[in-house]
């Protein structure tokens, strides 16, 4: 069954009616959601095999951003995150992508590179000439290391030797480059490395000193590409406001800290959900706003010749569906479940539209009506719950903070007193 991620009206259900509504529109059955009920989740003793010296377990919402559409192909993406307005703001996105086909994706592989420090070299530049010469036998002790992920097509596909300048002398710096497939990669290269460390040591006449993965991950490279409708976004005016926005951006670092932000709400949230590593695709995606020597935004926005808005976004990926957190935690495999994806590069292609979906949104809030007015609305509910509110009552007390302006602890606290006792707040 192909999933239909367009489902309008889905924050008016209650939790347990949208894993029902979401895993029927997903094709999968609804069991397979259970594990996102904290009862059925990632529990203490389960969490004791994840990390040393647990105590136990910090829940995160979860939500399903609606809308999206990948290469003609519709998806329901589950997301992690405690900030009010991301998911809505992506499935709101991805809704006015969806009008033009949705977002389109390319990336340049799933390949990783493990480095490995040589110092004390006498000669650096002959050590580097030994290991090139050498390149053919350490790729087959590398491949040696993983037979199972050279089965499936992966493996050691390069050898490059740097010479890094250091204020310790000239450090002769090997990389070697992996194709991990869909893994995300470290466990395997960091393998090999150790392996080729010895070698490389004796080659260079120097001493191996560290030996792991880079997650300067720009050999795994993820190209998203998106049209969104002028008229949805709010017309002419607003789309040249956001592609102003997208400039300032561009050529400001202050700016474009706050810009990636917004890009890495969705990323993250998605990253989180599957059990990926979040602060490996974080360091990668930072660093690659930094390429060039300056930090800028890692998206572009222009204007077509019909007048809509077009969005690309390149970020390094490095996510898998094998190993880690992916494999044991309940929560992520349900997520992975949910998405169907069958590949570590689909997977990535998703997170970056969901990235670029959530960039949109908040560039058009600014440009268009400010960031706090949909953002505070939704942040009235967590300010009503805060203040005491039960479920009942969070949407009233949520409604009156924000029509009286007075998005604050203290005037929920009294409005929320006030609709118990039925007499009005002066």
């Amino acid at each position: 069954m192909a999933i239909n991620s367009r489902i309008p009206g889905l924050r008016d259900s209650t939790p347990r009616e949208r894993r029902a509504v979401v895993a029927s529109n997903a094709g999968i059955d609804e069991s397979v959601l259970e594990a996102l009920d904290p009862e059925n989740g990632l529990g203490v003793e389960k969490a004791d095999h994840m990390i040393e010296n647990a105590i136990g377990v910090i829940g995160i919402p979860v939500g399903v951003a609606t809308n999206l559409r990948v290469n003609d192909r519709d998806y329901l993406v589950p997301m992690a995150t405690e900030e009010p307005s991301v998911v809505a703001a992506a499935s709101n996105a991805a809704r006015m992508a969806r009008v033009h086909g949705g977002f389109r994706t390319s990336t340049t592989g799933d390949v990783m590179i493990a480095q490995i420090q040589l110092v004390d070299t006498v000669d650096p530049d002959g050590a580097r000439l030994r290991l090139l010469e050498a390149r053919d036998e350490l790729l087959a002790t590398a491949d040696a290391q993983d037979p199972m992920l050279v089965s499936l097509g992966g493996g050691a596909r390069d050898l490059e030797v740097r010479l890094v300048p250091t204020s310790t002398g000239v450090h002769v710096i090997a990389h070697l480059i992996v194709d991990v497939r869909d893994a995300m990669g470290a466990n395997a290269v960091n393998t090999m490395a150790e392996a080729l460390a010895p070698r490389l040591a004796e080659l260079s006449g120097g001493r191996a000193l560290l030996r792991i993965l880079s997650n300067k991950a720009d050999r795994r490279i993820t190209r998203v590409r998106g049209v969104f409708d002028a008229e949805l976004l709010g017309g002419p005016d607003v789309v040249d406001d956001i592609v102003r926005a997208s400039a300032f951006a561009t050529a400001d670092p202050y700016r474009a800290a706050t810009h990636n932000k917004g890009i890495m709400n969705g990323i993250t949230a998605v990253v989180l959900a599957t059990g990926n590593d979040t602060r490996a695709v974080e360091a990668g995606c930072h660093s690659h706003a930094a390429r060039d020597g300056g930090y800028t935004a890692l998206s572009r926005f222009e204007k077509d010749a019909d007048g809509n808005l077009v969005g690309t976004l390149e970020v390094p990926l490095a996510v898998g569906l094998v190993g880690g957190a992916t494999r044991v935690h309940p929560v992520a495999q349900a997520a992975v479940t949910l998405l169907g994806v069958e590949t570590a590069a689909e997977l990535a292609g998703v997170i970056a539209a969901v990235g670029l979906a959530q960039n949109l949104a908040a560039c058009r809030a600014l440009a268009a009506e400010g960031i706090q007015r949909g953002h505070m609305t939704l942040h009235a509910r967590t300010i009503a719950a805060s203040a005491g509110a039960t479920a009942d009552e969070v949407g009233a007390v949520a409604a009156r903070i924000v029509s009286e302006k007075r998005i604050r602890l203290d005037h929920a606290q009294a409005v929320l007193a006030e609709l118990r006792a039925g007499s009005p707040v002066g």
